[in-house]
């Protein structure tokens, strides 16, 4: 319980004529003051002119108390001389008021829950013996009644004239809290269960798996705390330069978001790490968004086991296997998301069947329109779900962004810091992803870098060459080395080797893919399994069905169960992977085909592709090219596919490779951001067929630049810098936006140096950087994205070239150094934070446009010049 939940049932009609009884009224020409005013001097009950007797003081606490105590339901279980001493505690803590050192203006700027803090301490012998459901109470009167002070000293005539301008702005936010912002928390009823069920949170998304660090003496775990690496989120839309941010702030300042990222990108890391802030309470600053939410984490492939329907809200504990979902107090989800504290956290709609997704779709539907203050995080992989697929219920579509270099460095040395090899491995496999092209082609998310750290340190510096064979050794790595290297094999053991498991939990995974399921009940598989063992007599005289099935769960590594009597692989690309190695098997060709316009087989059928044999890759790759040529409908997808399949296709018939080109050269220049981002998905085959910029729209341009910059490897910079005089400012901005993604020095020779500076920020994420841009004679206009030190940027800035500077990551200093640039009159502060200090800003006289987040709460702009334009953006 928080100011909030009291201060929905303690409304300003209730609050504001108490509060206003504690100061004195204002007299003739008090609104001549230009200083602040002690809070001493404020107050009724102390002074030769006091006008509030003590008892009065106390009537005015013992009626907050009993107001907030019958309105949440705590006097019920409150006994009277607990309530009275709640009373005896309001009131010394108000009284306190009299004698706090301090003057209005720094009232304000210190905040209510400070302010709350300080008045509570100076009698902190008040509450001693008092029950939990007591002290929370005395807690969130004081935090109320403070929000209401503050809110009243910035009304007063007497209130320092030159503050108005900046607390103003303030006044209808503060008064619109009183009544809505303290809904954030729980009622007394509901704090003991909440307090539960955060901690339950943290323990079952406080880990992540780490792949390859069980085969060490270190922990398969990861605290997120260490192993979360903040990737960023792009939003782009039609004649807009696209928006960069951090993937955490997707929901900073938006309520509802669809975030598309390829399989292993860390949608599901995201998701955890959302929910484990959210149930913090010290909360990162950056993360101050998430304060006093719920987190529902709700994955689609768990919800829809076994065709099951999906759940209404009473039963999304439940459907989870949440061991304390028996414990919910009654309709405590209704109070949550009525109040709009819900950070509901959906999972994965990409692994529903694709024909169940538009009743997954009714569903969020239904949910929104019956809760709809709250905050939605949908995650999908990026052809599951067509552009604008949630517009109607004004969702904002965002995509995961490929690891640039520098997150692929840092996962490198933190996946080795963990593993306890950073020396002995981390350095050499840092070189040689960027020496090599295909390495580095292949290292663009987190499983993807945590696959090849792994198998670098376990083949001794020695990696695969393409990414079948990188999964090849990672099975192997997993089924026969893991129990060995372990020391777990004991005489008389059972003992299945790497070629039975592979052939058993293949079937598995083939039985999930057809069945469109990425979960399955423990039962299904034993009947899975009972079929295969009959084929392998000397497995199945090892043990018992139950005894086998144990063995695959927790000796192969690839399998686990998320909840008893479920299963599930480690991620869904081992699936896909193990699936499509059965199909080619089992000759599936013409189902697998059948299937191709299906998204959720589309990494299926490409491993299809790499499994099957020259002949019968002909057959799978014609097939495609036949029905995409039969249907107007799937063509485009299926040519596409058949494209990307190229990629895998180590040798094929140079006519099918040739006929596969010639359909993707028709699906050529891209027409919007969804197919751009299809084309990238296909690989670097594609930057062979990308034209340009000779004949193109500015629009067919732009997808084209944004096309070759997200498949990320050095072999794009030829086509990117044909693109490189380019007078479209969307197109400059992309080239820009994707420095960090190549070779930093190649990259700013062939392309930075040449582009045209009109209004065009040039974005850095390096000091190395930084210093490129001053070897060519420094820019007038650039965007940090990455918490460089301000001497960094002060040294290697040419300092009377700066003209703008837009600041996009925590660089956590004040801006005195600044005033190194002279010229420097256009600062753009793009921050989550919720409180912005900009104080220290006013010893840069040269600047006349500030700009920061128009939902965050401006510290200091009353010290600023009047020559300063503040606008509020976004």
């Amino acid at each position: 319980m928080e100011p909030v939940s009291i201060g929905a049932r303690l409304a300003s009609s209730i609050v504001v004529p108490l509060v206003k009884k504690l100061f004195v009224a204002d007299g003739p020409g008090a609104g001549l003051v230009d200083r602040p005013v002690r809070i001493s001097k404020l107050v009724s009950f102390r002074g030769e002119k006091r006008t509030l007797a003590d008892a009065e003081l106390r009537k005015i606490a013992e009626e907050l108390v009993d107001r907030a105590a019958r309105s949440t339901g705590v006097s019920e279980r409150l006994p009277g001389f607990e309530q009275r001493a709640v009373v005896n505690a309001v009131t010394h803590s108000l009284s306190a008021l009299g004698h706090i050192d301090m003057d209005d203006v720094q009232a304000v700027q210190l905040g209510y829950l400070e302010l709350s803090r300080r008045l509570r301490s100076s009698n902190q012998a008040a509450t001693i013996g008092l029950s939990s459901d007591a002290v929370l109470l005395h807690t969130n009167v004081v935090d109320t009644a403070c929000l209401h002070i503050l809110h009243f000293f910035t009304t007063r005539s007497t209130f320092v004239p030159r503050t108005l301008v900046e607390q103003s702005r303030r006044i209808e936010e503060l008064s619109s809290k009183i009544d809505t912002l303290i809904l954030r928390t729980p009622s007394p009823a509901d704090g003991s269960f909440e307090e539960r069920y955060a901690r339950y949170i943290s323990k079952k998304h406080g880990k992540l798996t780490i792949f390859g660090l069980d085969l060490s003496e270190a922990s398969a775990s990861w605290p997120l705390d260490a192993a979360y690496l903040s990737l960023e989120a792009t939003e782009t839309a039609v004649g807009e330069i696209p928006l960069v941010l951090p993937a955490e702030q997707v929901l900073a300042g938006r309520d509802r978001v669809l975030l598309r990222g390829v399989a292993g990108s860390g949608k599901t890391t995201l998701v955890q790490w959302l929910a484990i802030s959210a149930a913090r309470n010290d909360l990162d600053e950056r993360l101050l968004y998430l304060h006093g939410l719920v987190p529902f984490v709700l994955p689609m492939r768990s919800l829809t086991r076994a065709g099951a329907r999906l759940p209404m809200p009473d039963e999304f504990l439940s459907a989870v296997g949440c061991p304390i979902a028996h414990a919910q107090p009654t309709g405590w989800y209704d109070r949550v998301l009525t109040a709009g504290r819900g950070l509901m956290l959906v999972d994965g709609i990409d692994e529903m069947p694709e024909e169940e997704r538009e009743e997954a779709r009714n569903w969020l539907r239904d949910l929104i329109g019956s809760y709809p203050k709250n905050r939605w995080l949908v995650t999908s992989r990026p052809s599951a779900v067509r552009e604008h697929w949630l517009a109607d219920e004004k969702f904002s579509e965002l995509d995961l962004a490929p690891m640039s270099r520098d997150d692929v460095a840092a996962f490198i040395r933190r996946w080795h810091k963990a593993a306890g090899s950073a020396d002995a491995y981390g350095k050499e496999l840092l070189y040689a992803v960027r020496a090599k092209q295909e390495l580095a082609r292949l290292a663009t998310n987190p499983l993807m870098c945590a696959l090849i750290c792994a198998l670098h340190r376990d083949r001794r510096g020695y990696l695969p060459d393409g990414r079948k064979e990188l999964y090849d050794a990672a099975l192997s790595m997993l089924l026969s080395r893991r129990d060995r290297e372990r020391g777990i094999y004991k005489t008389g053991d059972m003992r299945i080797g790497e070629s039975h498991q592979v052939q058993l939990i293949q079937k598995l995974a083939y039985w999930l893919i057809r069945n469109g399921r990425s979960e399955m009940d423990a039962q299904d598989a034993l009947d899975l399994l009972s079929q295969a063992v009959r084929a392998m007599p000397r497995i199945a005289e090892q043990g018992t069905l139950k005894q086998i099935y144990r063995y695959l769960l927790v000796r192969s590594g690839l399998l686990i169960e998320p909840v008893e009597g479920t299963m599930q692989f480690i991620h869904r690309t081992f699936q896909d992977y193990l699936g499509a190695r059965a199909a080619v098997e089992n000759l599936d060709f013409d189902f697998l085909g059948g299937n191709a316009h299906l998204d959720q087989w589309e990494d299926v059928i490409r491993m299809a592709v790499a499994h099957a044999r020259p002949g019968e890759r002909t057959r799978l790759l014609t097939g495609l090219i036949e029905r995409g040529d039969a249907s107007k409908d799937t063509r485009h997808r299926l040519h596409l596919l058949a494209a990307a399949c190229l990629d895998d296709a180590t040798e094929l018939d140079p006519a099918v490779r040739t006929e596969v080109q010639h359909r993707a050269e028709k699906l050529i220049p891209p027409h919007s951001v969804a197919k751009a981002r299809a084309l990238a998905d296909v690989g670097p085959v594609v930057l062979e067929l990308l034209q340009g910029p000779e004949g193109l729209t500015d629009d067919e341009a732009y997808f084209t630049v944004l096309t070759a910059s997200r498949i990320g490897t050095d072999a794009a910079i030829p086509v990117l810098t044909r693109f490189r005089t380019a007078d479209d400012l969307r197109v400059r901005a992309e080239l820009a936006l994707a420095w960090s993604r190549f070779d930093t020095e190649r990259y700013a020779d062939e392309v930075i140096a040449h582009l045209q500076e009109d209004d065009l920020y040039f974005v850095v994420s390096s000091s190395q950087e930084l210093w490129a841009l001053r070897r060519f004679g420094g820019r007038s206009f650039l965007k940090i994205t990455s918490p460089l030190k301000p001497e960094e940027i002060q040294y290697s800035c040419v300092t009377d070239r700066l003209m703008g500077l837009c600041v996009a990551a925590d660089l956590r200093c004040s801006w005195e150094w600044l005033v190194a640039f002279p010229y420097l009159t256009d600062l753009t502060l793009e921050t989550p934070l919720l409180d912005v200090d900009v104080s220290s800003l006013r010893h840069v006289r040269s600047l006349r446009t500030l700009r920061v987040p128009a939902a965050a709460r401006i510290v200091g702009a009353e010290l600023l010049p009047p020559t300063l334009e503040i606008i509020g953006t976004g």
